[in-house]
This record gives C-alpha cells, structure tokens and sequence, in this order.
C-alpha cells in the first residue's frame, strides 16, 4: 500500500517521519520477541519512511515548494 505524503508541509512530514521511526523500532522488538502478526509491515515501514526522507531532503534542497 503505497502512501502519499504529498500534501503535507515540512513540518507534518519531519514529524510523520519520527512516528513512523518509532513505529519501526517497535515492529523490531516485536520481531525479536516473535508476537509479530504482518512481517511485510516492515518493509512497509521501512519504504515509507525511505520516501519521508527524499521529501524532507527535496524542501531543505528547494526542489520541492511548501
């Protein structure tokens, strides 16, 4: 499932990106635990927060406008 951020200002996206960190390492533990019910989530987790990372750096860059 393929989110879109592309509405958000830089702000909601920095912040949506340390939600999604922590979800992450949540999901980590979980996994070493072995309670884990969706083990793609991860790479789910993972690409979204991969896709965070290139906007946030397209605003501080300017290639993207607020």
């Amino acid at each position: 499932m393929k989110q879109t951020f592309n509405d958000l200002t830089l702000d909601e996206l920095v912040a949506k990106r340390t939600e999604l960190v922590g979800k992450m390492r949540d999901l980590r533990f979980e996994m070493v635990m072995g309670h884990v019910e969706n083990p793609m989530e991860k790479r789910n987790l993972r690409r979204q927060i991969a896709r965070l990372n290139t906007m946030i750096q397209e605003h501080e860059t300017g290639i993207r406008k607020a």
